[in-house]
């Protein structure tokens, strides 16, 4: 089936279009080349006014794994008067902070984004969060395995084992949770706490294995590019959340020793310690380094005002989060020879100094970083705010005067010590475009994704030109997956099951015996049974055509060095 999609505006970074009106045809599901004139067109859609770009890409979004469960099942609260009914297409759904699976997939979808990655799915944990990523429908999904933390690395390090056991190790942990690629939470950090140990700073040792987290990082990092892993390592990084975490932040930058490092919601890695409160702005300092080492891309976490659930790996953090906790109940758990979990609900206050600065400290750095490509749109959901808020977000970025009119309604000290108001850069279209679509797929690997050149898979959101940002990105007019019509006025009119996304480093088979012997002595589960298989994650109604029903994607790496 062929579908023309006529005279659209588009916007198209990957290959450099921008607000061009072009037409764009579809084929089985994938972009093609405009066919020989006569050829016969099956669909047809007038897109002239209309703004064009690839579906959009979450890179960093909590939808998948124990944590969100716990969220779920400690907020019944959260569930109630956010109840969605079930419909003749639509499943039944709840939750307004961590919303239920198939409420998760029609929400995103209905935003016009078309995938969404789990970033922080504990390799023992891998079944349950490939599970919830299953049963989310719409959108394209994938998973970074949590490394740095457990007990195997550790005693690897500590050992001193070859390096190239350590990168057989992250290769066999990458294919036996079908993850994407490597994340790491609070290095060292969530092990130390399990010794009782309560702070961990980069250059500090581990009470146990008498190693820094400065190491650990540098040793997934050379890791992960030897092996040929599209993205980098994705760092959650010391001292969350903590005033004076921005030392720790821009020694991470400056210690990267020129290797590709991910930053992630940085925001909460920010902070300062001036002034009255002892909480100030880390952001142009930040700022000012991540314009200069161009091996470091980084993702917000913007937070919005209002009730949220942050759900993370980092026990060391989140126990210290447990003060703050509304309402006042919370879970931090340890997960054996692993890493950790932390689930504690929070409201953000706009009235409150400490979370009005937050808020401005993230559009701080949205602002000041100078290259679109290597910063990604992201509210690490849902952590800073649900994942919904996206629309006011790109209003935010986008017009200065809104912004303002939003920043004047904040606790006056918060005003008094951000810059926010003096940034006059206003984000365009384009530079939208990139932050949540063409850099987030070039960052993963995903090199049929965010684009719409010919060969891309057929995701494509159409927009309403609305020069009130936020309604535009609230509701797209169409949303396509694959080719097919999903969304229409910002409301499902098709249910489909997106892909899952994998990376499959090559390793030296050699390191399961050793891991073998682990496993029997320390695992309550054989190492067999670890292993995900690729029948576990397959969907049959995945969305795609043209040899990719199934569908587990397989995103190549580079040579292993």
């Amino acid at each position: 089936m062929l579908i023309k999609f006529t005279g659209g505006t588009v916007y198209d970074p990957m290959n450099g279009v921008n607000g061009e009106v072009r037409d764009i045809y579809a084929k089985d599901g994938r972009i093609v080349a405009a066919p020989q004139p006569g050829t016969k067109i099956d669909a047809e859609y007038s897109l002239s006014g209309r703004v064009v770009m690839a579906g959009a890409i979450d890179p960093h979004s909590h939808i998948g794994g124990g944590k969100v469960t716990i969220g779920r099942m400690l907020l019944p609260e959260d569930h109630m008067g956010h109840e969605v009914a079930r419909t003749d297409l639509t499943r039944s759904g709840c939750g307004h902070a961590v919303p239920s699976t198939m409420t998760t997939g029609y929400r995103y979808a209905e935003m016009g984004y078309t995938a969404a990655f789990e970033p922080a799915m504990l390799p023992a944990n891998a079944r349950q969060a490939h599970l919830e990523m299953g049963d989310t429908p719409m959108i394209d999904k994938g998973a970074f395995v949590m490394l740095g933390n457990d007990d195997f690395f550790l005693r690897s390090l500590a050992e001193k084992k070859d390096f190239s056991f350590i990168k057989d190790y992250i290769a066999w942990t990458m294919h036996a949770s079908q993850a994407l690629a490597v994340k790491i939470v609070n290095p060292g950090g969530i092990s130390a706490f399990k010794f009782n140990q309560r702070q961990m700073d980069l250059d500090e040792k581990h009470v146990h294995y008498g190693f820094t987290p400065r190491e650990i990082i540098l040793t997934l990092a050379r890791g992960l590019k030897e092996l040929g892993v599209p993205h980098p390592i994705h760092i959650h990084g010391c001292n969350l959340g903590t005033p004076g975490s921005l030392h720790s932040t821009l020694a991470t930058i400056r210690g990267s020793e020129g290797l590709p490092i991910h930053l992630t919601h940085i925001q909460f890695h920010s902070y300062g310690t001036e002034g009255d409160m002892k909480f100030s702005s880390g952001a142009p300092q930040i700022a000012e380094l991540v314009n200069q080492y161009k091996n470091v891309s980084i993702d917000i976490g913007q937070i919005m005002f209002g009730q949220t659930c942050t759900a993370s790996g980092d026990s060391m953090r989140q126990y210290g989060n447990t003060k703050s906790a509304n309402p006042k109940k919370w879970v931090v758990m340890d997960i054996e020879c692993d890493n950790g979990c932390g689930v504690v609900p929070m409201k953000y206050r706009d009235k409150s100094y400490v979370n009005a600065l937050q808020w401005a400290i993230g559009l701080e750095l949205f602002l000041l970083v100078n290259d679109p490509w290597r910063i990604f749109l992201t509210t690490d959901h849902p952590n800073g705010a649900p994942f919904y808020y996206y629309p006011h977000l790109i209003r935010l970025l986008m017009d200065r005067t809104f912004r303002n009119e939003m920043l004047e309604k904040l606790h006056p000290q918060a005003q008094a010590a951000t810059i926010l108001k003096s940034l006059d850069r206003e984000y365009s279209l384009y530079e939208i475009a990139i932050m949540t679509r063409a850099g987030p797929a070039k960052s993963l690997g995903l090199r049929d994704r965010g684009h719409l050149g010919t060969g891309a898979i057929a995701d494509i959101t159409v927009y309403a030109d609305d020069t009130d940002r936020e309604a535009m990105f609230k509701t797209p007019l169409f949303v396509f997956k694959a080719g097919e019509q999903i969304v229409r006025n910002g409301r499902v009119v098709k249910v489909v099951s997106g892909a899952t996304h994998v990376a499959r480093p090559e390793y030296d088979r050699a390191i399961e015996k050793p891991l073998r012997e682990y496993f029997d002595r320390y695992h309550t589960v054989k190492l067999d049974n670890f292993r995900l298989s690729d029948q576990e994650i397959v969907e049959s109604n995945c969305g795609h055509t043209g040899g990719e029903c199934g569908c587990v994607i397989v995103q190549p790496c580079g040579p292993r060095i």
